[in-house]
């Protein structure tokens, strides 16, 4: 990466030799070719058809003179820091963690390098870490951590006219997204457990302030509406995303005489949860139990009953955001996007 009206730069050579930084004139007569091609190479991220010839034996004698771009200095001269700021709760849950990763290697990709806050699921912490992003002068913010309705939050925010997506959660309506087809994922759900002959059926519905959730829920209502059935508000249990929410959550559905022949979660980690309690009251999964849980996180096909669940495409979301978030920092339109989902279907169903 360069600087290119500056010319100056600081690498590994040059500091063990003792000399002075490299220039870009330098740089580009060694390489053959003009400064102001040396200059556009060195600050661009590797285009997606590649490098071309001439411009890898730029890169090549940038690395062995150990040029390195002054990216503060860069950022006086064109108002940008190439860095973007990402609000992401829940990061030690393995989806979550996974759709980070896809952040961060298409925001290197593209060149840019990334801030991230962790608060805690919750709209004060979330409005503390987004000023703090904002605060360091970030060219763009991802969120993930959305509480419905959302998008009055995002309006009461001060960032001015900074570019905004939200990412796994949604707003309401009106705000860019990057999610998985989650009202589609329930909708599978819920028809994999019908054509395992399944009728009495109850849901672990996750947060009521988590789209995720609610739109799994919706999808999952929705096809047994289809099918003539009704969900009742009995078999509804709300509960957080963790382990101990589904605990909760599994024994208040599963230790009673009416207790339901199958069980949709809308997480994994919920999901994990309800076979603990399974286990404890004896109950066989799939046997007496069939239980299908959704993202498919890494352990799920591990466990001691492998778990049915739909899997969202974690990395990918968070790729698609970044690229939809760097076209709305050049003022390009960009359209929500809710990217498909799969059943993986294992032993506990």
């Amino acid at each position: 990466m360069c600087i290119p009206d500056s010319g100056t730069g600081r690498g590994r050579d040059s500091v063990v030799s003792g000399q002075r930084a490299p220039t870009l004139k330098e740089i580009a007569q060694r390489a053959g070719v003009h400064v102001s091609t040396a200059s556009r190479v060195l600050r661009q991220a590797e285009p997606a058809d590649g490098w071309s010839a001439s411009a890898l034996r730029v890169r090549e004698v940038a690395d062995q003179l150990g040029y390195q771009r002054n990216v503060w200095a860069a950022s006086l001269r064109t108002r940008k820091t190439t860095t973007i700021g990402v609000v992401m709760t829940r990061l030690t849950d393995g989806v979550v963690a996974t759709t980070y990763q896809g952040i961060e290697q298409a925001a290197t990709r593209a060149g840019y390098s990334v801030l991230l806050s962790s608060p805690p699921d919750e709209e004060t912490a979330q409005r503390r870490a987004i000023e703090l992003l904002v605060g360091r002068q970030v060219d763009g913010l991802l969120l993930s951590g959305l509480h419905r309705p959302g998008r009055d939050f995002v309006e009461s925010l001060r960032i001015g006219d900074l570019p905004l997506l939200t990412l796994t959660r949604h707003a309401d309506a009106g705000l860019p997204f990057v999610g998985g087809d989650d009202e589609r994922g329930g909708r599978i759900a819920a028809r994999h457990l019908l054509d395992r002959g399944h009728t009495d059926v109850a849901v672990i519905a996750g947060p009521g302030h988590a789209t995720t959730a609610t739109d799994r829920l919706r999808g999952f209502r929705a096809e047994l509406r289809d099918a003539g059935l009704a969900l009742p508000d009995d078999r509804i249990i709300a509960s957080d995303f963790e382990v101990d929410g589904g605990t909760a959550a599994g024994s208040a559905l599963l230790d009673r005489p009416d207790r339901p022949r199958a069980i949709f979660a809308v997480s994994d980690t919920i999901a994990v949860g309800v076979l603990g309690v399974a286990r404890d009251l004896g109950l066989r999964v799939p046997d007496d139990l069939a239980l299908i849980g959704y993202n498919d996180i890494p352990v799920a096909a591990q466990l001691p009953v492998p778990l049915t669940t739909v899997r969202s495409p974690a990395r990918e979301i968070g790729e698609t955001a970044v690229r939809g978030l760097l076209d709305l920092t050049v003022g390009h339109d960009v359209v929500s996007r809710r990217l498909p989902v799969e059943l993986m279907i294992r032993g506990s169903t």
